[in-house]
């Protein structure tokens, strides 16, 4: 009955995204080659049914930038052994379980009370017996942040909620204006696909979340025609062959969805790869429980973390932001577009896919903390958070989900 009581609440803080406005990714080249209409913020379910089929070669199809090229192989060749561990990893407690506030207001967009009547909107808090008292500590001692710092997470309370109880799905949401909000006002504007800026790198990590929120759209789709449930009247997409050449295709409305996609994983993998000996001391000092820590660290000793290849985009990121001293003057804004990239979640409709968001967000929020820092040089892995350094981990869980999607869509063609 207390869930059902806290539920209630939170529904009711749920709000309403009336008009379905068109997404365009045009800050990072011209509208007719690069935009995204309709997208849903929706996730998915990820089956065991569905296995994971690499492609003999996918990278010359996905881009045409010669020096990503070798990375997106790499990740193509080695995506499915990690892909098994982290589906390990995301059962564990240290991994699964985020204390968020599921009632705060949005702060961007004026919007009306709505209550969401589908059962896919829903989310409860685990009973607090279930969240180990380590973690409840660590949270609680780790409130503290920097003013000026990367993005907040939400203060610890007592509502935990679980992301394996409660799933990426396909719920039908439509997230379009809360999407054309983050590539008009978060993302820069001005800068040129390949400009030889930070901020052009910056909007190209942003489109590649896009780009997994849309992997996870298709394979939801694709999970629901599998089931045989079917589709409401309401739901618009029900094709996952169509939404992936509409929203991925090369021909489709965001011709560079996937190498962004691409460029945004390799960004995490690289981040994860920095964060290697603070998570490691952390298993080894108990602070990562025991069968945590046995998830974690085939995952950490993956190659694909020490690729040089995948490094790429992180040396791209790195000489771009330390270029001279106007690029690492300026590199407070991206805190700040950070913040306001976990902030903006609060306006998503669907609880649930506002849950799987803030992770996302705070996921590609931590990767910049230690890829970038103050300086261009680098953050302190010492200094990240354990939310942080989860919501990082879930995130590239989330994107090896989406690679793995994108080569079974490519297979069906």
């Amino acid at each position: 009955m207390m869930k059902l009581q806290r539920n209630s609440m939170i529904v009711a803080s749920v709000i309403f995204v009336g008009d379905r406005a068109s997404v365009s990714h045009a800050f990072m080249m011209p509208a007719s080659s690069f935009k995204h209409q309709r997208q849903s913020f929706s996730p998915f379910i990820v089956k065991p049914k569905i296995p994971f089929m690499p492609l003999a070669s996918t990278a010359s199809s996905v881009s045409s930038n010669e020096d990503l090229l070798p990375g997106i192989a790499a990740i193509d060749s080695m995506n499915a052994e990690i892909n098994q561990n982290l589906a390990v990893l995301r059962d564990q407690a240290y991994f699964k379980l985020y204390s968020i506030d599921m009632l705060a207001s949005c702060e961007y967009l004026p919007q009306e009370l709505f209550e969401c009547y589908s059962e896919t909107c829903e989310i409860y808090p685990v009973d607090e017996e279930e969240v180990p008292d380590e973690i409840k500590t660590v949270d609680a001692d780790e409130h503290e942040f920097e003013l000026d710092g990367w993005a907040r997470w939400d203060m610890p309370s007592e509502d935990y909620y679980d992301i394996e109880e409660f799933p990426e799905d396909y719920t039908g949401y439509d997230g379009a204006e809360v999407w054309n909000f983050i590539h008009k006002r978060i993302a820069f504007e001005g800068y040129a696909y390949d400009d030889d800026h930070w901020k052009a790198d910056f909007n190209k990590a942003v489109s590649g979340l896009h780009s997994m929120i849309s992997a996870q759209i298709v394979r939801g789709i694709q999970e629901r025609v599998d089931s045989g449930e079917g589709f409401s009247e309401d739901e618009q997409w029900t094709d996952p062959v169509v939404e992936f050449n509409r929203r991925l295709g090369a021909d489709g409305e965001t011709s560079l969805a996937l190498e962004n996609l691409y460029f945004c994983y390799m960004l995490l993998l690289t981040a994860a790869s920095k964060a290697r000996e603070r998570l490691l001391q952390d298993c080894n000092t108990g602070k990562i429980d025991e069968k945590a820590a046995e998830a974690l660290r085939p995952i950490l000793a993956s190659s694909l973390l020490e690729d040089a290849n995948v490094k790429v985009a992180y040396n791209k990121l790195h000489d771009h932001a330390v270029k001279d001293s106007d690029s690492m003057a300026s590199l407070w804004e991206a805190r700040l577009r950070t913040r306001d990239l976990q902030r903006i979640m609060n306006c998503v409709q669907c609880n649930k896919c506002r849950l799987h968001g803030k992770i996302a967000a705070m996921g590609l929020s931590t990767a910049f903390q230690i890829l970038v820092g103050r300086t261009g040089e680098g953050g302190d892995p010492d200094r990240v958070h354990r939310v942080e350094l989860a919501a990082l981990m879930e995130s590239v869980d989330k994107f090896s989900r989406a690679i793995q999607t994108c080569h079974m869509m490519q297979s069906k063609e």
